[in-house]
C-alpha cells in the first residue's frame, strides 16, 4: 500500500535511516540478545547521525524538526532493519519530551545536549513491585528538606534500567492526595541509588529491563521536574504520544512479520508446489494484508493529528488497542504459516512472536484502552449510576 502521508523528503530520510540500521544496529542484534542489552555506543552513533530527538532545538544539537513523521520513520526502520531492543523510541519520544517541555532552562541546557548526542541515555520509572502501574497506590516517597528531597522506594520493569544515565522517577510527595505525585531527575552515581537485577523476559531479550532501588537518595531541588505535586497531570499529558509511539512500533513489527512470511510461503514447497499457492495460505495472507492496510492508515492519521496538536487520549488509545491486538494475531498466523520452522529460534518470526506478547500489556493494557475509549463515548459507570 502506498502511504499518502509521506513526502519525498520523508522517503529520502527513510533511506538514510534504513542504511544506518542495516549497518550499525541489525548486525549486532544476536550478540545483544545474548548479552541482554545493547551497546551504549549505538546511542552515540545514532546521535552523531542525527537520529536522536530530531525535534530538539538546534541549540541543543537537534534538527528542530516539528514533524513527527520523521520520528515515525526512525521507529519503523529500527523495527524492520535494526533491533527491537534498541529503545531509541523510549529515549527520543517518550522520556526526552518530559525534559524538553517541563524542564527549567538550567535542566535543558545541562541535559539536552547529551540526550541529543547519545551520551546521556534516558529511562522513566513509574511501575512498582506491589502496585504495578497503579499510580494512586504508589509507595515510593520523596520528602522535602531545606535544599533537597529525600527519595525512598523501589521501581521494577524499568526499560533501559541498566544503561540509563538519567531516570525520571515518579514519587509520592503529598500523602494526603491520591495523585499527590512529583517527578524527579535521578542521575547515575547519586548516593543511595542502586540498580537491581536485570530481569529475564520471554521476549525483548536485548532490551535491558531492571529493578531500581532508592535508599535515602538526596535529590537536589534543581532536579525536581516541573512543579511539585503535578506529576500525575504531567504523566497523563504525555500518555497520548506514548501510546501512539507504541502503535507505530507495533504496526512496523506486524508489517515486517507479514513481509517475512510472504517471502517464506512463496519459496517453501509442499506436495509439489509453493505453499503460497494453497487457498488457505492465500486467504490468510489476504486477510492480514487488508487488516494491516486499514490499521496503518488509522495510525498514520493519528500521527498527523499529533502534528496538529489534535491527538486525543481516545485516538491514541484506539491506535494502541487495534495495533497491538492486530500484531498479536498477525505474528501468530505468520508463525503458523512457517510450520515447524516457525518454532525454531533461528527464524526471526519465532522471536517476533515472543517479542509481541508484551505489547498488549505495556503502555496500558488492551482492557484499559477499552475503558478509555468507552468513557470517551460517555459510557462511564460513575456518571451513569
Amino acid at each position: 500500500m502506498r502511504r499518502l502521508i509521506f513526502e519525498p523528503e520523508h522517503e529520502q530520510f527513510r533511506d538514510s535511516v534504513r542504511a544506518f540500521m542495516l549497518k550499525e544496529v541489525g548486525p549486532h542484534a544476536e550478540r545483544w540478545r545474548e548479552a541482554g542489552q545493547v551497546d551504549r555506543e549505538v546511542y552515540h552513533k545514532a546521535g552523531a547521525a542525527g537520529f536522536l530527538c530530531t525535534w530538539a532545538d538546534e541549540r541543543f544539537g537537534g534538527a528542530g524538526i516539528d514533524d513527527f513523521r520523521f520520528e515515525q520513520i526512525i521507529i519503523e526502520e529500527n523495527l524492520r532493519h535494526g533491533d527491537i531492543g534498541f529503545y531509541i523510541n523510549l529515549h527520543s519520544d517518550l522520556v526526552a519530551p518530559y525534559i524538553a517541555k517541563l524542564g527549567t532552562d538550567e535542566q535543558r541546557m545541562r541535559l539536552m545536549p547529551g540526550i541529543v548526542s547519545g551520551e546521556t541515555i534516558l529511562a522513566i520509572a513509574m511501575t512498582e513491585p506491589s502496585t504495578g502501574s497503579d499510580l494512586a497506590g504508589m509507595k515510593t516517597r520523596a520528602v522535602e528538606r531545606a535544599d533537597h528531597w529525600v527519595l525512598n522506594g523501589a521501581k521494577t520493569y524499568i526499560s533501559n534500567g541498566i544503561l540509563s544515565d538519567v531516570i525520571i522517577v515518579a514519587a509520592r510527595t503529598d500523602p494526603s492526595r491520591p495523585h499527590g505525585i512529583s517527578l524527579f531527575l535521578v542521575e547515575r552515581g547519586m548516593e543511595g541509588f542502586e540498580r537491581g537485577r536485570k530481569l529475564a523476559k520471554i521476549g525483548l531479550k536485548s532490551q535491558d529491563t531492571a529493578e531500581l532501588f532508592f535508599h535515602d537518595v538526596k535529590v537536589p531541588q534543581s532536579n525536581l521536574l516541573g512543579e511539585a505535586g503535578q506529576g500525575f497531570k504531567y504523566l497523563a499529558r504525555f500518555l497520548a504520544q506514548e501510546r501512539l509511539v507504541a502503535a507505530i512500533g507495533f504496526m512496523a513489527a506486524a508489517q515486517t512479520a507479514f513481509d517475512l512470511t510472504l517471502e517464506y510461503v512463496k519459496e517453501r514447497r509442499a506436495f509439489g508446489k509453493s505453499i503460497g499457492a494453497f487457498q488457505n495460505t492465500r486467504f490468510k495472507m489476504a486477510e492480514m494484508r487488508a487488516e494491516l492496510d486499514a490499521a496503518q492508515t488509522y495510525v498514520d492519521q493519528c500521527v498527523l493529528l499529533l502534528n496538529g496538536q489534535e491527538l486525543t487520549a481516545e485516538d491514541a488509545s484506539a491506535a494502541k488497542l487495534i495495533s497491538s491486538e492486530l500484531e498479536g494475531r498477525v505474528v501468530d498466523t505468520c508463525l503458523q504459516l512457517h510450520g515447524g520452522a516457525g518454532y525454531m529460534e533461528e527464524f526471526r518470526i519465532s522471536r517476533m512472536f515472543t517479542d509481541a506478547r508484551i505489547d498488549r500489556i505495556f503502555a496500558g493494557t488492551s482492557e484499559i484502552m477499552k475503558e478509555i475509549i468507552g468513557r470517551g463515548l460517555g459510557l462511564d459507570d460513575r456518571k451513569m449510576n
